[in-house]
């Protein structure tokens, strides 16, 4: 093996905090722009005259393109290097974000966008993997709760800074404000951070690039489109069986080879297995409240988007604060305790949510929110990080891309099915108002009786008042439809996270095997496939 002589794989001298820095800015800028542009779709459907359709490849193209590279990022970070893929993947995704910034249709904004994807994609295993090579493993944990910090702030902060840029100012900034991070980023990276060790002989895995391509590009889109298209529409059921028949064919293929492009075996490690199951039934969970909130918060209280971030953000704080603290204790006590603690106050908190009504007091909602944000700085880390270490130091990079793989396909599958729940129990809320409150029911006539009458001290004739109550009667009827609906599905986010808890018991890890000597990768049985 042609190996170059790099640092040590742990930077013992303190400057691993430095290096920690950088990668926590390429992290938080890619974070970061996916939920600004979450806000930004109905501006930007008015400023290129697209349909919603049209609009969300936005959103869709950056996240099939990321979806994709990311079982890429192992092999790459083995290969080249994890500081020249770190910087490559930073300036891929600025300049990507300086074409959409120039971006003149619908068309171009998606192709910029895509590309954009294959940069983002890559940095947030990336860097992950990056932290395990620089810092010690004594430090570990309260390492990974600071890099934390960028992954649970940033969709938080996003809301609030996307609706301020998009009102004062142009959706053009929402894709500028990359380019200094990243610039920024990549100065730091230069200078800060040690390549690590590569492996010039790793062949890259032409066979598991393309069956990964296929089977997650085909599985995510299918996920993302699955509510609007109709799930047992031909589109999506052949999307779910071209996906199947990939995904079980790479894992075959996958299984025997030398150098995999996803090791699978790694799911072998017990550990590593309850880590990811744990960690992807959480993010099933946690971004059931990611999409709910501001939905609750804009559709039902009528709150603007700049209004929602300020709601938000006590509970973002939250976990910017949890996430070191959590990182130290784990270090000291292990994850079982933190994560049943963390874990427990996330399920109770999302659970709490299910009370939500039309007149639900903002002062309540922002301190559930909050204590659920104690919850998450408690448990992501300690989840994730369980695994990672009970992985040997040469197998991090394909620990995190898998681990990764598995989350990003967790987080779409969770939003896809709460959002196809929610769009049944509005209709079946709205079936069961309609049957309890007809039009000449008492409630009903004197709740149009007292619309009519304030429309019409508004000026409005009599004839007119009446129809106009008898709409707005309606509107309250769907209202109260909706909020039910989000009540219901916040029930349903809580199960994955109860269903986590008793796996967390069995998070406590045995020392990984060592790598060979120089980090090599041990032997592979006689017979393997190349």
């Amino acid at each position: 093996m042609n190996r170059e002589p790099a640092a040590p794989a742990a930077q013992s001298d303190g400057s691993h905090w430095l290096s920690l820095i950088v990668v926590i800015l390429g992290a938080f800028v890619a974070i970061l722009n996916n939920s600004l542009i979450n806000v930004a779709l109905p501006q930007l459907m008015n400023v290129f005259g697209a349909s919603t359709d049209e609009i969300q490849w936005v959103l869709t193209g950056f996240m099939l393109a990321s979806g994709i590279v990311v079982p890429v990022s192992g092999y790459v970070g083995d290969r080249y290097g994890y500081k020249k893929s770190y910087i490559g993947s930073i300036l891929v995704f600025v300049v990507a974000s300086l074409l959409c910034a120039f971006a003149w249709n619908t068309e171009s904004l998606i192709a910029f966008r895509v590309i954009q994807g294959l940069g983002g994609g890559l940095l947030m295993p990336l860097s992950m993997s990056i932290v395990y090579k620089v810092v010690p493993r004594h430090q570990i944990g309260l390492a990974l709760g600071i890099w934390g910090i960028a992954a649970m702030v940033a969709p938080a902060v996003g809301p609030t800074l996307s609706g301020y840029l998009i009102e004062y100012f142009s959706w053009r900034l929402l894709f500028l404000l990359n380019v200094p991070v990243g610039v920024l980023a990549v100065i730091c990276a230069l200078f800060l951070l040690r390549e690590t060790e590569t492996d010039q002989s790793l062949a890259f895995d032409r066979l598991g690039f393309v069956l990964s391509t296929v089977g997650l590009g085909a599985l995510l889109l299918a996920l993302s489109k699955g509510h609007t298209e109709g799930w047992t529409s031909q589109y999506i059921v052949n999307l779910f069986v071209i996906s199947f028949f990939a995904l079980a064919l790479l894992v075959w293929v996958e299984t025997g080879r030398r150098e995999p492009l996803l090791d699978i075996t790694l799911l072998k490690n017990p550990v590593f297995l309850i880590s990811t199951i744990t960690s992807s039934l959480v993010m099933i969970g946690l971004y059931g409240g990611i999409f709910l909130t501001p939905l609750y918060l804009q559709n039902i209280q009528g709150l603007s988007a700049v209004q929602t971030g300020l709601l938000l953000m006590p509970q973002a704080l939250a976990m910017a604060l949890m996430m070191p603290l959590a990182g130290r204790l784990f270090d000291k006590i292990g994850p079982v305790p933190l994560g049943l603690l963390g874990v427990g106050i996330l399920s109770a908190m999302t659970y709490e949510l299910h009370r939500l009504t039309l007149d639900t007091p903002n002062h309540w909602l922002r301190w559930v929110l909050v204590i659920r944000g104690i919850g998450i700085g408690l448990s992501m880390m300690p989840l994730t990080t369980s695994g990672m270490n009970a992985v040997r130091p040469d197998q991090i990079g394909r620990a995190s891309a898998l681990g990764n793989v598995i989350r990003q396909v967790a987080a779409s599958f969770g939003i896809a099915v709460l959002t196809t729940i929610l769009q049944q129990r509005q209709a079946l809320q709205g079936a069961r108002i309609a049957e309890s409150v007809t039009v000449d029911s008492g409630a009903a006539a004197q709740t149009q009786a007292a619309l009519a009458a304030a429309l019409a001290q508004g000026g409005v004739d009599p004839a007119t008042a009446q129809g106009g109550a008898l709409e707005l009667l309606g509107l309250l009827v769907q209202k109260e439809a909706a909020v039910r609906a989000i009540a219901d599905t916040f029930l349903f986010s809580s199960v994955p996270l109860f269903l986590a808890l008793p796996l967390i018991v069995f998070l406590r890890a045995k020392k990984p095997a060592q790598a060979t000597a120089g980090g090599s990768r041990p032997p592979v049985p006689q017979g393997a496939r190349e």
